[in-house]
């Protein structure tokens, strides 16, 4: 063998060990040590990957609460089993989930009720639309009616209705919050599951502006908060829109008979489904 060969090969191979010594010692000196609590968190928790804890994901939720940054009752999908479990793993007791969420859609102004500006024949996609000349709703806060918050919901809770609103499935929601990220005009919102009256309306609007392009919007004319309707003050005007001070109010009915463009809406309330990761894995197989 032509020793020149030989000796490249040699110095190769020294090389080659040299290096992979040099990595491997990097590797352990290096190394991000992760806490084995984190693991086991990711496992439990649901994988919506949602945000509703405040977190980016699941992992970071789980490295938060590790780390005791945030609180193991932040995960509105997991709800109280996964709050416990996890306490369980941080060896804390004591704590208890938040109060389960639900979402709402607050706009009624769907095809029969909201005026278009014009006739919408792109992407179904309601940022998309909104791209377009602001949208081809003539009420510059209603709802698109393309879908947009159906299609990215998680757990299939949602549908869109004749009327061209989104509808939400309670006994499947679990306030996971993505719906509401989704929402260009931010008509998707999260109440508590106990609330049972709401304002079905965004719009920032006054009368002859509200009335012209649709019939239930909230039109500022202040009738449920004044002291006859609501005398405890559970409902405060801010801005052109009355927002409710007391979710458990009786009151609330009372505006609600009051309200003379019904943009005040009743749900019943139900309880919400908790979704286990094997659940949904099962969902997608």
């Amino acid at each position: 063998m032509d020793p020149l060969f030989l000796s490249s090969i040699i110095a190769l191979g020294g090389l080659g060990l040299l290096f992979g010594v040099g990595l491997a010692f990097a590797a352990k000196k290096f190394a991000v040590k992760v806490d084995p609590r984190v693991e086991e968190i990711v496992e439990i928790l649901p994988g919506a990957n949602c945000g509703a804890c405040g977190q980016p994901g699941c992992s970071a939720y789980a490295e938060a609460v590790v780390a005791g940054r945030v609180p193991p009752n932040k995960c509105s999908p997991g709800g109280q089993d996964v709050a416990a479990r996890m306490s369980h793993i941080l060896g804390i007791t004591g704590v208890e989930a938040e109060e389960p969420k639900v979402a709402v859609v607050q706009c009624q102004g769907g095809k029969a009720e909201a005026r278009e500006k014009f006739i919408y024949e792109g992407i179904e996609d309601c940022s998309a639309a909104e791209l377009i000349g602001g949208g081809h709703k003539a009420c510059e806060y209603g709802c698109l009616g393309l879908g947009s918050c159906v299609k990215a919901c998680p757990f299939d809770a949602m549908y869109m209705s004749d009327n061209d609103l989104p509808v939400v499935i309670e006994d499947k929601c679990t306030g996971c919050n993505v719906c509401v990220i989704t929402c260009p005009r931010d008509i998707m919102a999260l109440i508590p599951r106990s609330q049972k009256v709401f304002l079905g309306c965004v719009s920032q609007d006054k009368l002859k502006a509200v009335k012209s392009v649709c019939s239930v919007g909230c039109f500022a004319c202040k009738i449920c908060t004044i002291p006859k309707v609501t005398p405890s003050g559970a409902i405060k005007m801010e801005g052109n829109l009355p927002v409710i001070q007391d979710i458990h109010s009786e009151e609330l009915f009372a505006a609600v008979a009051k309200c003379p463009s019904k943009s005040y809406v009743v749900r019943k309330v139900s309880e919400p489904v908790t979704e286990s990761k094997d659940k949904l894995e099962k969902q997608e197989d």
